[in-house]
């Protein structure tokens, strides 16, 4: 019987070359916690968490222990040893990115011993092609964060994309004028999406929901504080953009709550965070089984984009139909070389859609000298440049 014999954690850090941010606080770098975990014959998975990296490195290392000479292939008995050893303290929050992390890795491992796709293993491949919409207009300068929106736009519809999300929250007016703007810019056809980072009470959210109703907002994200299901429930039925949330909630009982209280049209959980792999899957059923979409939050890597894909490609589609609806994929736009240089093979748009990988696990390779470049591991190592000339 094999083995799990090793985790191991990588930090990986880059910073920006230009500042950016949103309606809570601004990034000047990017940040992520990935692990790999190994098995005695030699066989490995990267897993990756989402949140404060260093955290989610000292959650891994916490479960380690209790994880050593297990067999990969029983990874939901694995899930479940590792969320009773952490539920008396940790129902919610970046432990479970920390469990999600290693989950991710032991699907990659399963899915490379049975020769079988992430996707395949979840229960099968209903759709090869994935939506990817393009998550951007996060302001750059605070004094005029509108100055930028037609170059980006422009830039984001020339590459194909068929959708557009928007960072909202500097205030109603400031809102309200932003999006008559993009709406204007990128015409009727494109999906445009507004999301505040729960930036507004109750009241506020309700205000702007009725005075952007006329520019076709396919939904509003996280509106307000992730804790006010009721509010939620109440913002739901009293406005006509669809509400979306959910990327700040934890685990099948997490996300039972929102649905119970018909908080949301739309649930976004992380699957880097919520509970990896095996609770999302859980997820989507809870989803499916109240007539929910499903629409997962992705930021990080592109270890956590290869992991959305193959999720995305399992759900159902539900009413079924000949000519089904498309299915999204969140695919952030700003600065990230984590995303463009750490794995192999590249993920590529074409035609506006982006194809599921069919190779064993993710499908995926982490180049060990970015690894080693984003950890600071060494030094005299070719610059990045030449990194990125070599893919």
């Amino acid at each position: 019987m094999r083995k799990i014999n090793n985790i191991e954690t990588f930090v990986l850090k880059d910073s920006l070359e230009k500042n950016f941010f949103f309606s809570q606080w601004g990034y000047d770098e990017r940040s992520i916690c990935i692990v790999k975990v190994s098995c005695d014959d030699g066989t490995y998975g990267w897993g990756e968490g989402y949140g404060p990296a260093e955290i989610v490195e000292s959650g891994i290392n916490f479960f380690k222990k209790f994880l050593i000479g297990e067999n990969p292939i029983n990874n939901e008995v694995i899930w479940h040893k590792m969320y009773r050893k952490s539920l008396d303290f940790a129902r919610r929050g970046v432990l479970v990115a920390s469990i999600s992390a290693i989950d991710i890795a032991l699907w990659d491992i399963k899915g490379k011993l049975l020769g079988l796709s992430v996707g395949e293993l979840l229960g099968g491949v209903h759709r090869e092609n994935i939506v990817p919409y393009a998550t951007g207009m996060y302001f750059t300068d605070k004094d005029n964060p509108t100055k930028d929106y037609k170059i980006e736009a422009e830039k984001y519809l020339k590459e194909g994309f068929k959708a557009i999300k928007m960072k909202v929250g500097l205030g109603i007016n400031k809102d309200l004028n932003n999006i008559k703007e993009l709406r204007n810019i990128v015409g009727p056809n494109i999906k445009l999406m507004i999301d505040s980072n729960h930036a507004y009470s109750y009241s506020e959210a309700l205000e702007l929901c009725r005075k952007i109703e006329p520019y076709d907002i396919s939904w509003f994200e996280e509106p307000i504080s992730p804790e006010f299901y009721e509010q939620y429930s109440d913002l739901r039925m009293k406005s006509r953009i669809p509400i979306a949330g959910g990327e700040c909630e934890y685990l099948r009982f997490g996300f039972n709550q929102i649905i119970k209280n018909k908080s949301v049209d739309i649930i976004q959980p992380d699957i880097c965070a919520c509970g990896g792999l095996t609770e999302a899957k859980r997820i989507s059923t809870l989803a499916s089984s109240n007539g929910i979409d499903i629409i997962p939050h992705t930021w990080g890597s592109s270890i956590g984009l290869h992991v959305a894909l193959h999720f995305i490609s399992n759900l159902e589609s539900i009413p079924g139909r000949m000519n089904e609806s498309d299915f999204y994929l969140e695919y952030d736009q700003t600065e990230n070389a984590l995303r463009e240089n750490l794995t192999s093979p590249k993920i590529k748009m074409k035609n506006g859609t982006i194809l599921v990988p069919k190779s064993p696990g993710l499908g995926l390779e982490v180049n060990e000298e970015a690894l080693n470049i984003y950890t600071k591991k060494t030094k005299g190592i070719k610059n990045l440049e030449e990194l990125i000339k070599q893919n």
